[in-house]
């Protein structure tokens, strides 16, 4: 703590960050790997094809959409202070922390998966959303491939209503800890579920995500590919909507799209934006 507070006063603040992100990267290296290795769906090599590209998505998801979802969240708390908070709102901002940290888990699970869905349903949002379907091969670290448009919209989709339903108080005289800790607990997860592991919670996987629900989500084969499983948390909301696929007794056979995508992290980033990038319908439009 001494080191990361000495680096603190003496870089700048990006260069600070890289520092951190790159003792998180250490973390889950630690963590991930003698998992996936002890518990794997499928041994694989723990340096697969292209882990270095997924290391550049890793800093990159890390560092720039937060900077680029500020402006717009900065825009709806700046609009609900001057139109003044309306009475549902006024009156979630009074609950208590924990309350509110509830509140903006469920609210926002149900705008992840909305803008989650959206993705696929849209051409123009599946050209950037297939950047993160692409790799053939799932690990924990496939959970940061995914293009900064991509994040920076389903990301909106959830945060957007806890903000303007009062889970968030970005004009409290205080650091408001709620969406923090929405972020953390999302991001966390986000790489447990992504993981080349075999566990199964049993009942728990109606209410908690895991591998085993979220693998069929990356599923290449079958007239539903891709067209479930779109809750990062909660798998009950898909069951909801109609979009649960639970399968007790295996696991998906073939991961990746058929799609051409770039192989690597520059022209996944450029080609979404040109005209001759994918054009195939996504998913739920076939």
């Amino acid at each position: 703590m001494e080191t990361l507070r000495f680096l603190q006063r003496h870089l700048p603040p990006s260069v600070f960050d890289v520092v951190k992100l790159t003792n998180g990267l250490l973390l889950l290296v630690v963590l991930f790997v003698p998992l996936e290795r002890l518990w794997p769906v499928r041994p694989k090599p723990s340096l697969r094809k292209g882990w270095l590209t997924d290391v550049g998505y890793y800093y990159l998801s890390s560092l720039l959409p937060n900077r680029l979802l500020a402006f717009p969240l900065s825009l709806v708390a700046l609009g609900i202070l001057q139109l003044g908070p309306w009475t549902l709102h006024t009156w979630v901002s009074s609950w208590p922390g924990w309350a509110r940290f509830v509140g903006a888990m469920l609210v926002g699970e149900l705008g992840f998966y909305w803008g989650h869905r959206l993705m696929h349903r849209y051409e123009w949002l599946w050209r950037f959303h297939v950047v993160h379907h692409s790799p053939v091969q799932l690990d924990w670290l496939v959970n940061t491939h995914a293009h900064p448009v991509d994040l920076v919209f389903t990301r909106l989709c959830g945060y957007v209503p806890i903000y303007l339903l009062g889970f968030a108080r970005p004009a409290a005289d205080k650091l408001d800890w709620v969406p923090l800790l929405v972020a953390l607990v999302g991001a966390s997860w986000g790489y447990f579920i992504h993981a080349n592991m075999r566990w199964r919670f049993g009942w728990l996987e109606h209410l908690i995500s895991t591998p085993g629900f979220h693998h069929w989500h990356h599923e290449n084969e079958g007239p539903l590919h891709r067209h479930r499983n779109y809750a990062p948390l909660m798998p009950w909301v898909d069951r909801l909507f109609g979009t649960l696929h639970l399968d007790r007794a295996g696991w998906p056979e073939r991961y990746g799209v058929d799609e051409p995508v770039e192989p690597g992290l520059v022209g996944q980033l450029v080609r979404p934006f040109l005209p001759a990038a994918p054009t195939s319908a996504p998913p739920e439009a076939r």
